[in-house]
């Protein structure tokens, strides 16, 4: 059942398509009896997915029509937002739609031109393209919050962030070409529910990387087997495509909420001692390391109708995850119970304990700039805004338990769980 594959560098990938969506028949045979299931079961679903893809084309299903197939006015709509893809208000959602659900795929292509990756990395246009689909093809798209649109959205702040100037002056094509692939694949192949699930339900995933970044670990090693079954990289020379691999993996991990801690301490050690030398490639890479985990949680950062879909689409899939725990009579994780976790008490936790800490510690580091402070006027106003629906929701139900403010033992639910 394991479905890694070692290529020529030794790095462990794994095929594409190799772990579909939850099984709920198997869930139900695990929680009952405790046991996986049959070898039969099992392979039977790792090759799903695969004969899935596989099984349109014969049937001849096209796929999803490509940019250049939209209407003339739609086109020239996306034209007119790529032009403006640096601005922080860039509308995802409307995006996605005049590029009729390819925003990742064309968001990429543009950026990889724009920074003059294909020139610099004498990439082939058709690879790359082909590489990218399977990118997005491999998120799933029923997932309400960690699908295509949300990895076209991190990889456009991430595009902020690289232009930063404390950061700019100092990256190379490299780090650029990591910062965006990353941006991308962060989160492929993500199956709508968190680690903490994968670990209780013994998802072979869980087993795999032994409880430990769980979902990142597979993130990181779909996007190998995506790079190397492409092509993409295979006229660079080994040694580079095994240190892209390497540090893909590495800026891919560093979103694991489980490292938070981590990472905040790190960074604020380097704030406080002075001591960033980004002509350093360690410590430049530590830098994307947190512009990723910044792009990857900046929703609270945005305008407040971009920030609120993504809130609600979030604890949708929250709620879904412990309808499921409450279907098979598991215990329902935090944040997940529709009772008693309402959307302004969950985004007003992961506001005072993920987001406001990480994007501070931004700020002091790019000192100050437009996007930071822009970023962090939206984080307050959306996080008043939100005290203020609890507050509502709490006038018009007395007997509701909850509170405006959030409980120190709430923090340790953020560190552990899913970041919203």
């Amino acid at each position: 059942g394991d479905a890694r594959v070692r290529g020529q560098t030794g790095v462990l990938s794994e095929r594409r398509g190799s772990y579909p969506f939850i099984d709920f028949r198997l869930l139900n045979n695990t929680t009952l009896s405790g046991e996986i299931g049959t070898k039969k079961k099992v392979k039977r679903l790792l090759s799903f997915q695969r004969y899935f893809h596989a099984s349109r084309l014969l049937r001849g299903i096209v796929p999803q029509a490509s940019l250049y197939l939209l209407d003339e006015d739609y086109l020239g709509q996306a034209r007119h937002m790529l032009s403006k893809v640096g601005m922080w208000d860039f509308d995802i959602f409307l995006f996605d739609r005049l590029t009729n659900g390819n925003s990742l795929v064309t968001l990429l292509c543009h950026l990889f031109n724009v920074h003059g990756l294909i020139h610099h990395f004498q990439l082939d246009m058709v690879t790359l393209h082909r590489f990218l689909v399977m990118v997005q093809e491999d998120y799933h798209s029923q997932n309400p919050y960690h699908n295509a649109v949300h990895a076209a959205d991190v990889t456009q702040a991430m595009h902020c962030y690289l232009r930063e100037p404390k950061l700019a002056n100092f990256l190379t094509p490299s780090d650029v070409m990591l910062g965006l692939l990353a941006a991308a694949a962060h989160d492929v192949d993500h199956p709508g529910v968190n680690q903490p699930f994968l670990i209780k339900t013994k998802h072979h995933l869980a087993s795999l990387y032994q409880n430990v970044s769980v979902l990142e670990n597979h993130h990181w090693r779909s996007t190998i087997g995506m790079l190397r079954e492409s092509r993409l990289l295979a006229h660079l020379p080994k040694e580079v495509t095994q240190d892209i691999e390497q540090q893909l993996g590495s800026l891919i991990l560093a979103t694991d909420i489980n490292r938070q801690n981590e990472f905040l301490i790190r960074l604020k050690s380097h704030l406080d001692n002075q001591d960033l030398r980004l002509e350093d490639a360690q410590d430049r890479h530590f830098m994307l390391q947190i512009a990723l985990k910044c792009a990857d949680i900046c929703n609270p950062c945005r305008l407040w109708d971009l920030s609120k879909q993504w809130s609600e689409r979030v604890c949708e899939e929250f709620y879904r995850q412990g309808d499921l725990e409450q279907k098979f009579e598991l215990e329902i994780s935090p944040l997940c119970n529709q009772q008693k976790d309402t959307i302004p008490s969950i985004q007003i936790g992961f506001m005072t304990y993920i987001v406001e800490p990480l994007f501070e510690r931004w700020a002091q580091f790019t000192g100050d700039t437009p996007l930071s402070e822009n970023m962090l006027n939206h984080l307050r106003r959306n996080k008043a805004k939100w005290r203020s629906l609890l507050h509502k929701q709490h006038s018009s139900s007395r007997s509701n338990d909850h509170s405006g403010q959030v409980t120190g033992s709430q923090e340790q639910t953020y560190n552990e769980e899913e970041t919203p």
